[in-house]
């Protein structure tokens, strides 16, 4: 990933996605004693920061070639991204999902009229679908986590953050299958490199905490959390890679 990427995928996502607002967060401003300000990404159309990266990508992947269809594996929010970018640029999308997924991003994907197809147990067999079922019909598998063009879409958050918000002194990014950090974290780090990044998990999802403190591929045996977005159990070696060189710590947080 170079800048001149993301400075092409801003002008790209302009046409379909507006600015999202930062916002003085004065309750928890007055509670921790700094100035707290929120990246309102829910209130893109999907409800997250997962339209860009999946938009971007598609586009990029039809440049190339004919696309037939996309296929992804997502707990909720990469799926509804993917439904949208699948809809905006008029192909056919498949959309594999845990069994018991959270309802109202299940009911969003529909919406954006993807297909959905629940498989049991969790993310990881989701994906082992989802991949099965691209080299069957010679789809696309946008897969959140690895494809590249996903973290060059999400890394225009840092851009519009350092815009909204020039004085910036330390950013906190949740942290799932690391696109959005590590894409956020190149770009503020190209613009303004003393800004500190600082990672978020849960508790009882700490797979990649675990990786960027032993900076190698730690996996855990469960994920069992409720920020559902944040649900990976296995690291992959380039995203570990990544995060250590881009974010300046990571840190956990509890269910409470």
């Amino acid at each position: 990933m170079d800048f001149t990427e993301v400075e092409q995928a801003r002008a790209f996502l302009r046409q379909h996605l507006g600015i999202s607002r930062l916002v003085h967060a004065q309750w928890l401003s007055q509670a921790s004693g700094a100035e707290v300000y929120l990246k309102l990404e829910n209130e893109t159309e999907t409800g997250s920061f997962k339209p860009r990266g999946a938009l971007y990508a598609l586009h990029r992947h039809c440049q190339r070639g004919s696309v037939a269809g996309v296929v992804a594996c997502s707990t909720g929010n990469h799926g509804a991204g993917v439904a949208f970018a699948a809809r905006r640029c008029g192909v056919a999308a498949t959309i594999f999902l845990p069994r018991n997924p959270n309802p109202t991003k299940r009911a969003r994907i529909e919406q954006l009229g993807a297909n959905i197809i629940e498989v049991a147990h969790d993310y990881e067999a989701a994906r082992e679908h989802a991949a099965s079922f691209a080299r069957e019909h010679g789809w696309y598998f946008l897969e959140d986590g690895r494809d590249p063009d996903l973290r060059v879409g999400q890394a225009t958050i840092g851009c519009e953050i350092l815009e909204q918000l020039p004085a910036v002194e330390v950013l906190y990014v949740p942290v799932g299958d690391t696109t959005l950090i590590t894409g956020v974290a190149f770009a503020v780090k190209q613009l303004k490199p003393e800004v500190r990044v600082i990672g978020v998990q849960a508790e009882r999802a700490p797979a990649y905490y675990l990786s960027w403190q032993q900076r190698r591929v730690v996996s855990t045996d469960t994920c069992d959390t409720i920020a559902d977005g944040l649900a990976t159990r296995q690291p992959r070696e380039e995203n570990v890679r990544l995060l250590g060189e881009l974010v300046d710590e990571m840190r956990l947080v509890s269910e409470q």
